[in-house]
């Protein structure tokens, strides 16, 4: 269940109030008027199914309640109400399958946001891929994936080709390239930084390894893997299921093959650079594809349940 928040101004609260009657799989109304001083109006709470969760939150966006009052939305941790478990009964669907599609355009508009928190997080898993790929250490490859935080903004381009919203898009591409080309551009430097201390040399980056070297070697499999971690993470992202995020992340190979570019370029290997490079942009448009046509099939999904119970 959902439980909704609301201010709304007192002439339109009647509107507001037989909005969410006639919504299926609403319960515990509560109006509250004169409550609210900032902005003035009255108070309106109530429960929600979360598959019913999205028409009612569209609903109230298209009478501009977000506009003139306020709309909270918050997950229900516990909810112990027979009148709470008939909503869910009543509700379409499944609570776990449901798409709420304003808290995924506003979760998807923070991850991609181009923060300083961002940039530092995928230069730290580029520079830590980057000693994994060099001493051909599987387990810091793995840590690099789980800290990479690139997934967001390849959430954010899916999200934006659906919904059609041009600056989400825009946002989250700018966070993706600059990300990238920052962390890469760092990653540069710490390289040439730990081959002149004698940590890094160019023999460990040309010698056998067994357990990186795929990151330069893009192949099917590569494309596909992407393909069905985009599914899994997009599935992730708009259900209840968020912790399938950590496997999506360590299962494509973005901030490692950026690492073993940069590492390949600060010791001037084309080969490897061009390798890791189209393996980098193999996982970005595989995920992006899996994670847009996701959406979409959501998307028809719901719309049929709402027309076969309208």
């Amino acid at each position: 269940m959902l439980h909704l928040r609301l201010i709304t101004p007192a002439d339109r609260t009647d509107d507001v109030v037989h909005l969410i009657e006639r919504t299926v799989g609403t319960a515990h109304l509560v109006v509250l008027p004169g409550a609210a001083r900032d902005p003035v109006g009255d108070v309106v709470m109530c429960d929600v199914a979360r598959e019913a969760g999205d028409e009612l939150i569209g609903g109230l966006r298209r009478a501009g309640l977000d506009e003139t009052g306020s709309i909270a939305v918050e997950d229900i941790d516990l909810s112990l109400s027979r009148r709470a478990d008939e909503a869910e009964e009543e509700a379409p669907g499944e609570g776990a399958d449901a798409v709420l599609w304003e808290g995924l355009t506003e979760a998807t508009h923070e991850e991609s946001t181009l923060t300083v928190t961002y940039l530092a997080f995928i230069t730290l898993a580029t520079m830590i891929a980057a000693c994994g790929v060099v001493l051909d250490n599987a387990i810091l490859i793995v840590g690099a994936m789980a800290v990479g935080p690139e997934f967001g903004p390849l959430a954010g381009i899916c999200t934006a080709l659906v919904r059609r919203h041009p600056r989400l898009a825009w946002r989250s591409l700018i966070a993706l390239l600059v990300g990238f080309a920052v962390a890469m551009a760092v990653t540069v430097g710490f390289s040439l930084f730990m081959d002149v201390i004698g940590l890094f040399h160019r023999s460990q980056l040309d010698g056998e390894r067994p357990n990186t070297a795929f990151v330069y070697a893009p192949d099917w499999f590569s494309f596909i893997v992407a393909v069905l971690a985009g599914i899994a993470g997009t599935l992730s992202l708009t259900s209840a299921k968020s912790g399938a995020l950590v496997g999506v992340a360590i299962s494509v190979t973005t901030v490692p093959a950026a690492a073993n570019a940069a590492v390949a370029l600060a010791y001037g290997d084309p080969s490897q650079t061009l390798g890791s490079t189209n393996q980098l942009l193999l996982n970005l448009l595989g995920i992006v594809l899996a994670g847009t046509l996701t959406l979409l099939a959501q998307k028809w999904f719901w719309t049929k349940q709402r027309e076969r119970l309208s």
